[in-house]
């Protein structure tokens, strides 16, 4: 059921109304091995503004048995509709609401999630509640500025252990009552229960204690690195205490890895979910350790900036993001010990090239978002929420200095702790320490969309002095159909001056820092100077703008691209190539061979994973279609020489791996994918282990070598969830009409799978290389979307909407068939922006795919 849609309006008029004491709420799981509903009983405490006000509580629920409201019982038939309970005739002052409801467990990762391990058939619970799904296991006021405390009681099976936002009691009978929480918003609140497996630990400095957890299923309890999670989450306690300047808040710090989670974790008040694929059954590269550290830190600054002080309204939901973004990854940079100090060249190489991306569609949007109603925020945890927003906290810190930076946000947090906030409230608190004026940044930053576009402009002499240095700034029209004018902005950006040195390095021998602002803006401080061979605009990543390279430091960075003797200004020129390319101002044989020519000297492997990627969604969706298995064999043939000259078991070599096994084509490369995964031939130091098994499996399967057979096989080696989920995958991937029967009817027409196992159909169903096979589900796409949108939770149904879009249908004749499903269907806001982001993703390929460039990273 999915839910009435909450409006600002409706939110803005409830919160004039009420003020929220506490809740207490009892929940029956004791019936959740074997599923189906439990009971739900919620005891709510409030005041009125008004004397015979009206309002309504939030609750999704099958059956609701009872309403009591200030102790007179309400006609449930008359009250309950849908998602929202009237309450009327209400006291001013003080008023107490009791409801009694049979609530669902979902296998769709909202609300109450229940997962049976297939290992050993037990059942595990968690809740996911943000952004209205709270509503699903309790009735509530469901907006985030009508905070409350919180008391849980919950009945559980024996042996069963249960976790909320406070400390975990000792049972009674199988009865677990919790104390309540300091005040919090209702989609930070959570319980996990299940026979899981726990570590625990604490975290203690100067007389503080903070009980540590860390909790996973016993099926992968072999894997859990549990010292490794902890000391990443030390670091984090050591490191925001210090520049926030306020202790944590909540009275212990629990980390919950859970199956079938769908986004990467939730930052719920003292009980923090992530999805289990963290915990690595395989061996995997050190850029997936980083990036889940950058998870773990993100969630622990969030019990700060989000669960402690909380926006009134999602609108300000890019500042929740971006700012846990934007620390997390500042305290791998800068902490003592930190092993991920180059964490901003992942940012530049990763989060901001999505961001780019999300930014030139036709969905762009200001960072501080619109949100009129919950289907606007449902769709916008994007590129812009939170890498963009990220690059704009950079650079307001650059801006207004990072001590200043710090102690605006310490005095913000000890002014609004518990409450809620606008954007404007920090805003203020920065201004006051930093002594800058930031409406006018605000308004050029924060409420307007697009990109600027940076360019050098350098005059030299005779001699190679440069005479007349400047920085041309420019600003693209939006993309069509996007709201909005295009705007010039202020940037704090860096210059750096890089040259050659003795070791053929490209080492930076110059950096000058300045604000750009308008059209053109002179740099008197590098004339004078004597031409370097390259000139780096918005060195270390300051701000956030496409940058563009003059001639000359085109000519180097060609030749010499791989040669940067530090990683960030590597990953900054190789961003700036991808983001070419898809602009069409670089052709997909030229940043081919620009990426063959440079990727052997690229040490960073987040990079080169990055680089992997790009070079393949390059090639399937960028290039002349006429040239484009030309470049799938000229890239194939460059990952297997990569992996058999890599270092024997090194990161490097399992990258290479993998990028192998997602393009082997011929018959040649697939006996080998064949032969190392029957052990028939080895490379040295590469071990084929569970996870690695399954990528050759799939795309084997993919290419008709393994048949269901070979696939049941391999689910008998590997009977766990993530076995299950890649199985699901290999049998989608089959290039035969009824495998893609099959798993069109299980996802679309059925309505049975769990979220995780469809979005694994999904992936399989959908490859680069069957595209005639393909091609007459895109009729049906359009036929069926709109209804599985109106009948599905939005976990689910955006998964269809995104995933099953025929993206791989290059051809104006997808386009003519979106745009008449568009006029026709008439859907709502939250649908036509999905489906018309991926119409954006055929029309530009389509548009530019057979650009070429005689010279590498040439600009227009």
């Amino acid at each position: 059921m999915p839910g009435t849609n909450l409006t600002r309006d409706e939110a803005q008029q409830r919160a004039r109304l009420l003020t929220v004491d506490s809740y207490e709420i009892d929940l029956d799981l004791s019936g959740a091995q074997e599923g189906g509903t439990y009971r739900s009983r919620t005891t709510v405490r409030f005041a009125s503004a008004e004397d015979g006000a009206e309002t309504f509580v939030d609750l999704v629920a099958p059956a609701v048995h009872e309403v009591v409201l200030n102790g007179h019982s309400l006609d449930v038939a008359a009250v309950f509709r849908d998602s929202r309970i009237a309450l009327k005739h209400l006291r001013a002052g003080d008023n107490e609401l009791t409801v009694v409801a049979d609530c669902s467990y979902t296998n769709t990762g909202e609300g109450l999630h229940r997962f049976v391990d297939p290992v050993d058939q037990q059942a595990y619970l968690y809740t996911q509640f943000e952004v209205p799904d709270a509503r699903r296991v309790f009735a509530n006021f469901e907006q985030p500025d009508l905070k409350a405390t919180f008391r849980f009681t919950v009945k559980a099976p024996e042996g069963w252990t249960v976790i909320s936002n406070s400390p975990t009691p000792e049972p009674v009978d199988g009865v677990w009552r919790f104390e309540p929480t300091p005040r919090i918003s209702t989609y930070i609140t959570a319980l996990i229960a299940g026979p899981y497996h726990s570590v625990h630990s604490s975290y203690e400095k100067d007389g503080q204690s903070v009980p540590l957890g860390i909790y996973c299923r016993p099926s992968l309890a072999e894997y859990l690195d549990a010292d490794a999670i902890f000391d990443v989450t030390r670091q984090g306690f050591e490191w925001f205490q210090e520049k926030f300047d306020y202790a944590y808040p909540f009275a212990k710090y629990d980390q919950l890895f859970v199956p079938e989670f769908n986004a990467g974790a939730m930052e719920n008040a003292g009980a923090v979910t992530i999805r289990d694929q963290y915990v690595f059954r395989s061996k995997v590269t050190d850029a997936a350790y980083e990036v889940r550290a950058e998870t773990i830190l993100h969630e622990l600054a969030h019990m700060w900036f989000g669960d402690l002080v909380t926006m009134e309204w999602w609108n300000d939901l890019w500042l929740n993001e971006s700012f846990a973004t934007y620390t997390s990854i500042a305290c791998q940079a800068h902490a003592p010990g930190s092993k991920w100090p180059h964490s901003w060249t992942t940012f530049a190489n990763s989060m901001k090239t999505w961001a780019y991306r999300q930014d030139q569609l036709p969905s762009t949007h200001p960072i501080m978002a619109e949100i009129n109603d919950l289907d606007d925020v449902l769709v916008n945890f994007d590129g812009i929420t939170y890498a963009k927003g990220a690059s704009v906290l950079k650079q307001l810190v650059a801006y207004v200095g990072q001590d200043e930076f710090f102690r605006g946000v310490q005095g913000y947090f000890k002014r609004h702790a518990f409450g809620n906030t606008r954007l404007s409230d920090l805003l203020g608190a920065l201004e006051e320490t930093s002594g800058r004026d930031l409406k006018t940044w605000s308004k050029a930053w924060l409420e307007t969309a697009g990109i600027n576009i940076l360019r050098p402009e350098i005059t030299t002499d005779d001699g190679g002095v440069i005479t007349a240095f400047a920085v041309r700034q420019e600003a693209p029209a939006l993309p069509a159909g996007a709201k909005g004018e295009p705007v010039l902005r202020p940037h704090r950006i860096a210059v750096g001056l890089y040259d050659l040195d003795g070791a053929g390095k490209l080492v930076r021998t110059e950096r000058v820092e300045l604000d750009v602002d308008g059209e053109l803006t002179d740099v008197p401080a590098l004339v004078g100077r004597t031409r370097p061979a390259v000139v780096l605009l918005n060195d270390d990543d300051l701000s956030y703008a496409k940058v563009r390279l003059d001639e000359e430091s085109l000519r180097h960075v060609t030749e010499h691209l791989g040669d940067f003797a530090e990683s960030l200004p590597r990953a900054l020129c190789w961003a700036s190539a991808w983001d070419m390319t898809r602009d069409g101002e670089l052709a997909t044989r030229d940043y081919l061979a620009l990426v063959l020519s440079g990727i052997g000297k690229e040490s960073d492997i987040g990079v080169v994973q990055s680089l992997h990627r790009q070079v393949k969604l390059a090639v399937d969706q960028y290039a002349d279609p006429a040239w484009r298995e030309t470049g799938l064999t000229q890239w194939t043939d460059a990952t297997l020489a990569h992996l058999r000259a890599a270092e024997a078991g090194g990161d490097h070599q399992l990258a290479w791996a993998r990028a192998f096994a997602a393009t082997a084509r011929t018959p040649q490369q697939l006996d080998l994918l064949q032969a190392l995964l029957d052990g028939t031939e080895t490379i040295e130091g590469l071990t084929v282990d569970t996870e690695l098994r399954w990528a050759f499996v799939e795309r084997l399967a993919a290419t008709g070598v393994l048949d269901e057979d070979d696939i049941a096989g391999e689910y008998e080696r590997d009977r766990t969830a993530a076995g299950e989920r890649h199985a699901a995958t290999a049998r989608a991937a089959r290039p035969t009409e009824a495998a893609k029967e099959e798993a069109w009817a299980s996802v679309v027409e059925g309505d049975k799978l769990p979220n995780a196992v469809q979005e694994s159909v999904i992936a399989g169903f959908v490859q680069t290389d069957q595209r005639e096979l393909l091609a007459p589900f895109a009729e049906r796409y359009f036929a069926a979307v709109k209804g599985v949108w109106e009948s599905r939770s939005h976990e689910m149904a955006q998964q269809v909407a995104i995933g099953l879009y025929p993206a791989l249908q290059v051809s104006q004749e997808t386009l003519d068939a979106t745009d008449a499903w568009l006029e026709a269907a008439q859907p709502n806001a939250a649908l036509r922006r999905l489906v018309s982001e991926s119409r954006a993703g055929v029309e530009r390929p389509r548009s530019w795919r057979a650009t070429s460039s005689p010279t590498p990273c040439r600009s227009r």
